[in-house]
């Protein structure tokens, strides 16, 4: 199957952008049924407001919390889970040190 570089509109923007013929195989190969609404700008600032990473962008997740073993207020670089507990550094520092030495 051949593939041609097509011309899309926006959606958010009403920019026109190009879904290239490599773009088209590769939604192709993975089966997508739906071509992309978005531009590249558009589709970032979308994921970025989602908290999703676009390939090649990784936000940076920082949660400010308390320490579930002194109760120091922190800040941990991802979202914690309700019922797992979240520790300082000191406190996450020690209970490694504590286990790789058991």
């Amino acid at each position: 199957m051949e593939f041609q570089d097509k011309n899309l509109k926006c959606i958010d923007c009403g920019a026109e952008f190009v879904f290239t013929a490599g773009e088209q195989l590769f939604f192709h190969d993975k089966q997508f049924k739906n071509e992309p609404k978005r531009c590249k700008p558009c589709k970032a600032k979308r994921a970025s407001m989602l908290g999703t990473a676009t390939p090649g962008s990784y936000p940076k997740v920082e949660t400010r919390t308390v320490c579930s073993q002194c109760g120091k207020e922190t800040t941990v670089p991802f979202k914690p889970t309700q019922g797992r507990p979240v520790f300082c550094r000191e406190c996450f520092q020690s209970k490694r040190s504590s286990a790789a030495s058991a």
